[in-house]
């Protein structure tokens, strides 16, 4: 009797050693395995917008923004940046059905894109631009906008210039030099801030010629006013003077939106021949996360180059 007792005794304790030593080799080749969740890490989509300036390079009769929102629902962008001087009006009316618009077809509007200059040595007209800005940012509170892209302004002496597009060359006014052009900048910016973070909207500096033609001058000025919640950067991939590589991957880090260039038919201004794969690569690899948005600027007709521009940054961007 007690013999059985023994054996069976011996057989539940080898059968529980057993299965331990079975669970110690299973937690070593788990061990062994890569992490799950490294190797199926989700990387977000870049997302798309097109601008609406990509269907109306200011010519006499405005397209309508309307048409654009149509139409970018029906080529599958994300979204419509909005031009401030394409609108056809500021009134309310008018803006809430550009926002039903685009929510009735999916759509974001990402970012409003107005004209301004604080490169003026007049302060009476710096004090002009900074109020227009503060109106422009309570236009996007209105469309329900979260960006108004931003410019530093220009001297106005070099645009005449054949190369100007080449070397952004601009002479200061008389009697004044880059320098204060840049204070100019940091302080009308550092104003519209004021009202732009109490209402939610992020004024995005972009690199749009004059005195952001020059690389180390813009990232001044973002970085003196970066801490504010509301600062933000945007890119305009055309807009480089000298190889746009190097100047594109070293502010990207800080860019909230990019605008990206495209020729179909020859520039309107000037032709480029952009490496988008490069740009693509560039923006993934520094983390890039936020909204691409189309700018066509070519002759061609929009209604083919837009598709073909969508199809180029799908493939850079997002592989």
């Amino acid at each position: 009797m007690e013999k059985t007792k023994l054996s069976r005794r011996g057989w539940l304790k080898g059968t529980a050693l057993l299965g331990l030593a079975s669970m110690g080799a299973e937690t070593l080749l788990a061990s062994q395995k890569p992490e799950k969740s490294v190797q199926n890490k989700y990387t977000p989509p870049i997302r798309f917008a097109v601008s609406s300036y990509s269907y109306w390079h200011f010519d006499k009769i405005k397209y309508p923004i309307e048409k654009v929102i149509d139409n970018a629902s029906k080529l599958g962008f994300d979204g419509v940046e909005i031009l401030h001087r394409q609108m056809e009006s500021e009134e309310k009316t008018y803006m809430n059905k550009l926002k039903r618009l685009a929510f009735d077809a999916g759509l974001a509007l990402p970012m409003l894109s107005i004209h301004q200059s604080f490169v003026k040595p007049d302060l009476e007209a710096r004090k002009k631009d900074i109020e227009h800005t503060k109106r422009c940012i309570q236009l996007a509170v209105q469309m329900g906008i979260p960006c108004i892209r931003m410019n530093t302004g220009s001297w106005g002496t070099g645009r005449s210039a054949p190369d100007y597009y080449q070397t952004g060359k601009e002479t200061p006014l008389p009697g004044y030099t880059d320098e204060d052009a840049i204070k100019w900048c940091i302080d009308g910016l550092a104003e519209c801030l004021i009202d732009a973070e109490r209402e939610g909207v992020i004024l995005a500096i972009e690199n749009h010629w004059g005195l952001s033609s020059n690389i180390d001058y813009l990232e001044r000025i973002y970085m003196a006013l970066k801490d504010n919640p509301s600062m933000g950067l945007n890119l305009d991939t055309g807009n480089y003077v000298g190889d746009p590589y190097p100047q594109f991957e070293r502010l990207v880090k800080y860019a909230n939106i990019i605008q990206a260039k495209t020729y179909y038919g020859g520039g309107v201004y000037y032709d480029l021949d952009l490496d988008y794969q490069r740009l693509g690569k560039i923006a993934r690899e520094q983390g890039f996360k936020g909204y691409v948005s189309l700018e066509m600027e070519g002759h061609e007709n929009p209604d083919t180059a837009v598709p073909k521009s969508l199809e180029l940054l799908k493939k850079a961007f997002n592989g």
